[in-house]
């Protein structure tokens, strides 16, 4: 066992979304500490410009860095689509996960008619990052994009189940997953991934309108098998004794990001609990 495995893991998101991922990690690794930064001064990462997003990422993951972790996860799709080169080059000797890799991977073992529906931000999905890594994957796959920004706002409301949630949910997927009779030769995808960390909270109402047999491939799930993956092939996994401790960052408001953060791991957060940090 390395002596860096008592090390942390760090994760930074844009937000809060990204404690979904914490939330996948801590069911996967338990025992593992964890610090966790979200950039909520910054926020959103998806209308900024390539190099503004890489150099925010490459700032957050300094204050992580000066922590000493072991493994960095890019708990946001915006700057796991641009910003994962940029953040190996500057710290080569830490390993670094985004979300995108791991949920096309998943995606591409899931299908069985290569129909692959991809929903996230409108920035995510103008950007490609999911087309792009699905199709280095699997270059014949089919993939029908769609963008989902109103599920931004349900998540950070709480409000993910109910008749609300669902109306929304079928507003935007039934043209994917249910397409009009009289259509010719209609393909429907039979996988469809959460393209963005504040989609896992609608899980329940996007089932709701989707056949029983789609599978829904949800990136912090797949994200934190990775990481686990990766880190006991580096002989970094922690011994499986105590609870892992999780030290909570943010760049603006303590108290917001405890309250909205809550609703995301599932658990409660202390305000006195978040750090506030300033890059």
């Amino acid at each position: 066992m390395s002596k860096n495995s008592s090390l942390p893991i760090g994760v930074f998101d844009s937000g809060v979304g990204g404690l979904t991922v914490l939330r996948a990690l801590r069911e996967r690794m338990p025992c593992e500490d964890v610090v966790y930064l979200g950039d909520t001064a910054r926020l959103p990462y998806g209308t900024k410009s390539t190099n503004t997003v890489s150099r925010y990422a490459v700032q957050c993951a300094a204050e992580l860095v000066r922590r000493e972790i072991k493994l960095l996860v890019v708990a946001c799709n915006t700057a796991s689509a641009v910003a994962i080169n940029p953040l190996r080059e500057a710290y080569p000797g830490i390993p670094v996960i985004g979300v995108v890799e791991p949920g096309a991977q998943a995606a591409c073992r899931a299908t069985r008619n290569k129909a692959i529906g991809v929903i996230g931000t409108e920035s995510t999905i103008a950007g490609g990052a999911y087309h792009r890594a699905i199709h280095a994957i699997a270059p014949d796959a089919r993939i029908m994009g769609h963008p989902c920004q109103l599920f931004v706002a349900l998540a950070e409301e709480g409000w993910t189940d109910g008749a609300v949630a669902e109306a929304v949910a079928a507003r935007y997927l039934n043209s994917l997953f249910h397409p009009a009779s009289g259509t010719e030769n209609p393909v429907v995808p039979d996988t469809l991934v959460l393209g963005c960390t504040h989609f896992p909270l609608l899980a329940p109402a996007i089932r709701s309108v989707l056949d029983r047999a789609v599978v829904i491939v949800d990136s912090a799930a797949t994200t934190a098998e990775t990481v686990y993956a990766e880190l006991a092939r580096l002989g970094l996994t922690r011994p499986e004794e105590g609870c892992g401790a999780t030290v909570y960052l943010t760049t603006d408001d303590a108290a917001r990001f405890a309250r909205t953060g809550s609703r995301f791991l599932g658990t409660p957060i202390a305000e006195h609990d978040v750090e506030l940090v300033d890059l």
